[in-house]
C-alpha cells in the first residue's frame, strides 16, 4: 500500500541531435535537513553495490511511493498525483503488473501520458528513485526520435530527464540516455550504446540526483551505468554547463517529441515507483 508523508513536511557526453526539439521522512532534523551521516547531496559515483532487496511502499522513510494496488481499474485518479495527457491516456489495469495492478500509459504518435506527483520537494534537492517499467516497443523512426519517461523541473535552470532516450540510426535501436532541455543546461540527451532500450519485458530503473555536483547516476536492473552519468561539467569544459533547478515537480510517464513515429502508438506500464533518501534496490 502507498505511504506518503512526502516532502510536504520538508517544504518549509555523446549527444544525439533532437530534431523536435509512504512513509515518514526518516531522520529528519529541524529546518528540513536530513540528519544522517551521509551527505545525500553528494554523488554516489555509480557504485555497483546494489541494495539487498527492493523497498516496498510499506517501508518507512520514503518521500513518495506508489504500487497502484489500492486504485480501481479504469481511468487513473489519485490524491497523490495528477494525470496529464495529450493524444494519450493513463489508466490502471493488470495487463502487465508486478502485483494485481499497474499504471498503464497509452499514447498515439508524439502524444504524452504522465502522472505528476503532488507536493514534491526533496530535502537538499537530492534523492534516489526507482521504477519498474514495461514498454511494449520503443521507437524505430524517425531518426533520433526522443522520448522521456521521468522528468523534473523547478525554480531556475531547465528541466532534468534522468530516464529517457532516443532512437539512434547508427545503432539501429533506441538507447537509454540522461538528458535535459532548455535553460542553462541546453538541450541534449546522453545516450549510450551500452544501454539499449529493449521492449517486451520488465526493466528496473534506478537513479540518483545529487545536488552537490549536479550529478545523475543510473542503474539498470541493478547494474550501475557510470558512462550514462552527468555532472556540473558534463560536456568536459571548465565552466558550469549543467545545473539542477530547485526541484518542485517530478512526473512519470511517456512523452515522445517527434511526429510520425514507428510504431504509431506506445503502451507503457509503471509499477512500484519509489523515491527516498537512500538506494532503493530492485
Amino acid at each position: 500500500m502507498y505511504r506518503l508523508v512526502a516532502a510536504l513536511a520538508l517544504a518549509g557526453c555523446v549527444v544525439g541531435p533532437d530534431p523536435g526539439g509512504g512513509g515518514v521522512i526518516a531522520d529528519a532534523a529541524p529546518g528540513g535537513t536530513v540528519a544522517d551521516a551521509r551527505d545525500l547531496s553528494a554523488p554516489d559515483g555509480g557504485a555497483d553495490a546494489a541494495a539487498s532487496s527492493g523497498v516496498t511502499c510499506a517501508d518507512p522513510g520514503l518521500l513518495f511511493c506508489d504500487d497502484f494496488e489500492d486504485l480501481a481499474p479504469g481511468p487513473a485518479t489519485s490524491a497523490r498525483w495528477t494525470p496529464e495527457t495529450a493524444n494519450g491516456e493513463v489508466t490502471i489495469d493488470g495487463t502487465h503488473a508486478r502485483g494485481a495492478r499497474a499504471l498503464h500509459v497509452h499514447t498515439t504518435g508524439n502524444g504524452r501520458g504522465l502522472i505528476r506527483v503532488n507536493g514534491f520537494a526533496p530535502p537538499a534537492n537530492s534523492f534516489y528513485a526507482r521504477a519498474h517499467v514495461w514498454v511494449d516497443g520503443f521507437p524505430s523512426a524517425p531518426d533520433y526520435a526522443h522520448f522521456t519517461m521521468v522528468e523534473l523541473a523547478g525554480n531556475g535552470g531547465g528541466v532534468v530527464r534522468p530516464i529517457g532516450g532516443q532512437y539512434i540510426p547508427s545503432a539501429g535501436k533506441s538507447l537509454w540516455g540522461v538528458g535535459s532541455d532548455g535553460g542553462a543546461t541546453g538541450d541534449w540527451t546522453r545516450w549510450q550504446t551500452t544501454a539499449p532500450a529493449e521492449g517486451g519485458k520488465w526493466v528496473c530503473l534506478e537513479w540518483q540526483l545529487a545536488a552537490t555536483d549536479n550529478a545523475i547516476n543510473v542503474w539498470i536492473d541493478g547494474v550501475a551505468h557510470p558512462e550514462m552519468g552527468v555532472t556540473t561539467k558534463d560536456h568536459g569544459g571548465s565552466t558550469v554547463d549543467f545545473v539542477f533547478p530547485s526541484f518542485t515537480s517530478i512526473w512519470f510517464g511517456w512523452w515522445l517529441y517527434q511526429g510520425g513515429p514507428t510504431p504509431g502508438q506506445f503502451d507503457v506500464w509503471f509499477d512500484d515507483i519509489a523515491v527516498g533518501a537512500s538506494r532503493l534496490g530492485c
